[in-house]
């Protein structure tokens, strides 16, 4: 029977990863040429964490479904939300600041940042003490 959470976040990751990819194409072809080079190093660096942690999320949602018949469908939930709305807050407030030069939105880019580290904590709780 295929995990609940394939269904339910698998679109999700999907949409990020589209967005990730359209985000990078917009900074590299439009925005190079109208912003500086230090707003576009803060929009690498939302796009760079964007990246990597949809590809987190995907690759959570499969190791759940592999290997995660012991943990709770809470903790499922829980690491990849807190990827995809660390996603929100961290890239997106990055993505904002870039585009915008409105510099108090780095003030959010933390609160996705705590996001991401709850995620990883999370899924290596699950894996090295709920495999047991």
């Amino acid at each position: 029977m295929q995990d609940k959470i394939v269904n339910r976040f698998v679109p999700w990751i999907a949409f990020s990863g589209f967005l990730a990819v359209a985000v990078g194409a917009f900074g590299a072809h439009v925005l190079r040429v109208r912003i500086d080079t230090g707003l576009l190093a803060v929009l690498d660096t939302g796009n760079k964490y964007h990246f990597y942690h949809t590809l987190a999320a995907g690759i959570a949602t499969l190791l759940f479904l592999s290997f995660g018949d012991k943990t709770p469908e809470k903790q499922k939930k829980a690491v990849v939300l807190l990827f995809l709305w660390g996603n929100f807050f961290f890239a997106g407030s990055l993505y904002l600041l870039a585009i915008t030069g409105i510099r108090w939105l780095g003030a959010i880019t933390p609160i996705g940042g705590i996001m991401y580290m709850l995620g990883w904590a999370i899924l290596g709780y699950t894996f090295v003490f709920q495999r047991r």
